[in-house]
């Protein structure tokens, strides 16, 4: 009888070891699949892409992802063979001055937010829904494959020229105001409007932070106007001209010329928040008078965060330079999860994150 219950122990004590054995395989298997893939079976939770625009540049951004990962170092060479410019000397080694030029902005920022992007996406990140601001709106078209990669360089080069080069020559300012009502931001720049002056509202960004565009003396007015109104901040950007505005008609005109032979394709799975009224792109969109537009128009981002909202994203990662578009969507929505992806040890972290 002792025997039975002792050799009954044993059997029970190799159950449960192999037992035990079984979960550490389970753990051991789940570790080792892919960054991004472990939802593969479950339903994937629902993420939005941000691709931040002009203002976000820095010298020397993008520099530790093209070090470090191949993917990253591809999307450099190609934006450089394609435009015809060095991306990564402008990116990692300025000078400021240059970088800060409208004609190389943009099609910097976007390089080097497709960069990070292409790496994302051999570690399985996705995406449902993507958007960005002004130029970021073009990370957007590419990822949802609405416009090559190749056709987005060449687009971004001749966007940012136009926009840097086809302007009246006159001084013009952005300023950012923050803590006051759009409502109120352009009540006053129509009552600065009437002086003679330009002036109007360029970007809403968040309920509480709007910009305005125009001529620089106006633009100095309105800040000290707009202060005594109740605004927190009024801050000028880091930008060259009045974009998003009716003064960048000539802009939009000669951008207009290189939209005609561009392909582009709709029909995709990602969808994608227009800037110019914060919706959706939709199949029997006009997009090519939408992005000739989108020069002249203000960026409707506010708009974006409320339909992303509304939509229950519930990850939202900013994909190249600065923390901008995560920090607007944490205004109006401070329960949102986000991430800002802009260096090799943010990246690491967040991919960190999914396992």
């Amino acid at each position: 009888m002792f025997l039975f219950g002792h050799l009954y122990k044993i059997a029970n004590l190799k159950f449960y070891i192999s037992i035990f054995i079984f979960y550490l395989k389970i753990i051991f298997i789940y570790k080792n699949v892919p960054n991004g893939q472990k939802r593969k079976d479950e339903e994937r939770m629902k993420r939005a892409f941000l691709f931040p625009g002009q203002g976000a540049q820095v010298v020397g951004m993008g520099k530790d992802i093209y070090e470090k990962y191949d993917e990253a170092k591809k999307i450099y060479d190609e934006a450089s063979r394609i435009s015809g410019i060095d991306v990564k000397k402008l990116c990692f080694e300025g000078p400021e001055e240059e970088l800060n030029k409208t004609e190389n902005t943009q099609i910097a920022i976007l390089t080097t937010s497709l960069a990070i992007l292409e790496v994302l996406k051999t570690k399985g990140i996705e995406a449902d829904i993507a958007t960005g601001l002004s130029l970021g709106e073009y990370g957007a078209l590419i990822y949802a494959g609405i416009i090559s990669f190749e056709d987005g360089i060449k687009l971004i080069q001749k966007r940012g020229y136009y926009m840097g080069n086809l302007l009246p020559d006159e001084k013009f300012s952005m300023a950012a105001i923050i803590g006051l009502d759009s409502g109120k931001i352009e009540e006053i720049c129509k009552e600065i409007a009437k002086e003679n002056k330009f002036i109007v509202v360029a970007n809403y960004n968040c309920s509480v932070q709007t910009v305005i565009s125009g001529q620089e003396d106006a633009i100095n007015e309105a800040m000290e106007a707009l202060k005594a109104q109740g605004a927190k901040r009024a801050i000028k950007l880091n930008t060259s001209g009045p974009f998003h505005t009716i003064k960048l008609e000539k802009a939009k005109e000669a951008y207009e010329k290189e939209l005609i032979n561009i392909d582009f394709h709709l029909d995709t799975k990602v969808k994608v928040i227009k800037n110019i009224d914060g919706i959706y792109y939709a199949e029997n969109d006009n997009i090519k008078e939408i992005l000739a537009n989108h020069i002249i128009s203000p960026v409707r981002f506010d708009k974006a965060i409320k339909l992303m909202e509304q939509e229950q994203v519930e990850e939202y990662l900013e994909i190249g330079p600065g923390r901008t578009l995560t920090g607007f969507v944490k205004k109006d929505n401070k329960e949102a999860k986000t991430f800002n992806i802009n260096s090799v040890d943010s990246l690491e972290k967040y991919l960190e994150e999914q396992i």
